[in-house]
């Protein structure tokens, strides 16, 4: 079979759990390649041989054009210089400007900034702690190949959130270490105890964070303690992990060939390499599977 299209970050789901189940159970993560936007419907099946091939064409996924270059993931020069989901305040959410009157694009503050985002904490390569939009629960963990992840903060802004990640991030790293996280499964952690800990360490400075986003009455900038959640644990369908990691990179070579060990966030875990799927968004690809 071979597919061609536009490649998007691969769809991730969640496989219902069994009627008889009570306890709670690790989700099993399920996955789909995503091309021209929509999801297409070839099962990963481990052990198969997958072949992907580099057209040579970048289109830009926001205005469709094609681009010789591919900037922020997927975009050409001009919507990375004017679109607001380019801008830097999306990689470091705590220096959002909407309220320096400077933000790119209003529509886009109201649909996404100032929309209900959790702080969580995940472990993926290790402990760590992010932030997401409510409605992102769990895309984003299963992007990060997160095996276990526990929301412990609802605000009211993605600035807000921002500020409190950076709070935490004194005591907990916010980055995923990638070959870390493709060389096997991190150790298990008890995030409720680590949860506990963070919210008594920092109670003052969160307090402090409340009282001055308090005083915006133009949105609800509130803070939400999440003490009841409990965690979740994701399972991947990875049958081998690597024992060195090998990096595919189809720049520098456009077809790329290998037989399917696993699946985990957003990569490929062939027996001749890796290869991030989410990296190469806008390039125009061949799907071949056997």
């Amino acid at each position: 079979m071979q597919y061609q299209g536009v490649c998007h970050k691969m769809h991730t789901a969640l496989a219902p759990l069994p009627s008889d189940v009570d306890a709670p159970t690790p989700a099993q993560v399920q996955y789909q390649f995503v091309l021209d936007q929509e999801a297409v419907n070839a099962p990963f099946v481990l052990g198969q041989e997958i072949e992907l091939e580099w057209t040579g064409n970048i289109y830009c996924i926001t205005c469709g054009i094609k681009t010789p270059k591919s900037y922020s993931q997927g975009h050409c020069f001009k919507c990375f210089k004017t679109k607001a989901s380019c801008d830097m305040c999306i990689m470091k959410p705590e220096t959002c400007h909407y309220h320096l009157g400077t933000c790119r694009e209003d529509s886009f503050a109201q649909e996404v900034c100032f929309q209900p985002h959790i702080v969580y904490l995940a472990n993926s390569s290790a402990l760590k702690v992010g932030i997401t939009r409510l409605g992102q629960m769990p895309t984003r963990w299963l992007d990060q190949g997160a095996t276990q992840a526990l929301p412990i903060m609802k605000v009211g802004s993605r600035r807000l959130s921002g500020q409190l990640e950076v709070m935490f991030g004194s005591q907990v790293a916010d980055k995923t270490d990638w070959r870390k996280l493709l060389k096997g499964e991190a150790e298990h952690l008890n995030l409720i105890e680590v949860r506990e800990q963070l919210i008594e360490e920092f109670a003052p400075k969160i307090q402090t964070i409340r009282d001055e986003f308090s005083q915006n009455l133009e949105f609800n900038e509130s803070v939400e303690l999440l003490d009841k959640e409990p965690p979740r644990e994701f399972v991947y369908p990875v049958e081998r992990y690597p024992e060195k990691i090998k990096s595919h990179n189809l720049d520098k070579t456009p077809i790329i060939r290998g037989k399917l060990q696993g699946i985990k966030g957003q990569y490929l875990i062939l027996d001749t390499g890796v290869i991030n799927i989410r990296k190469y968004t806008g390039y125009e690809l061949k799907i071949r599977a056997e």
